[in-house]
């Protein structure tokens, strides 16, 4: 598949994995899986036909590792970012010293009054890589670039996750912990 193709139905699985799985009339378990063979005759009955290769290629393909398919690939989820109820069973682990939040300067002062909040997601995401964070800030307007003393709070209690994608995630984010850098 061209990667426009798979950019595309990454999207549209996105929609339906994390946010609105009734639009293609499947329901998530309480861990966020669903059986592939439905999700693909879901997706047939919408008029989006694809075959099980092609969706192994949008899983293996795409570039945010957002998709993971349990061991014998018979159940599909996404790996983070569902803003549905979901329990994704990550374990808690000891983050690295420094993980970095990219966001738009307009949502500057809000965060210094109120820290990271989830918001409608299941947690706040942060990367250990400063690269990431740049991409994903640049996605909401004029970047700017949040350090979080991550190792800081979970020494303090907070609870920290490392999904199956690489994303850092944690529940909030008190401003006492972050580093507003110029």
């Amino acid at each position: 598949m061209k990667d426009q193709q798979i950019k595309k139905i990454s999207k549209f699985l996105s929609l339906v994995l994390r946010h609105k799985p009734e639009t293609i009339g499947i329901t998530l378990d309480e861990n966020g899986w669903v059986d592939t063979n439905e999700l693909l005759e879901k997706l047939s009955n919408k008029n989006r036909n694809i075959t099980f290769l092609q969706l192994e290629e949008v899983v293996e393909k795409n570039n945010k590792k957002r998709f993971a398919f349990n061991e014998t690939r018979t159940k599909i989820r996404a790996s983070q970012g569902h803003s549905l109820s979901i329990n994704l069973n990550y374990k808690p682990v000891e983050p690295p010293e420094i993980l970095y939040h990219g966001t738009a300067t307009r949502f500057i002062e809000s965060i210094k009054e109120q820290g990271l909040l989830k918001r409608n997601r299941d947690h706040v995401h942060l990367s250990h890589e400063l690269d990431t964070a740049i991409t994903v800030g640049k996605r909401h307007g004029k970047i700017k670039v949040l350090h979080v003393k991550a190792k800081e709070m979970f020494d303090e209690g907070y609870k920290f996750y490392f999904s199956d994608n690489g994303v850092w995630l944690t529940d909030h984010v008190p401003t006492n912990f972050i580093d507003f850098i110029k």
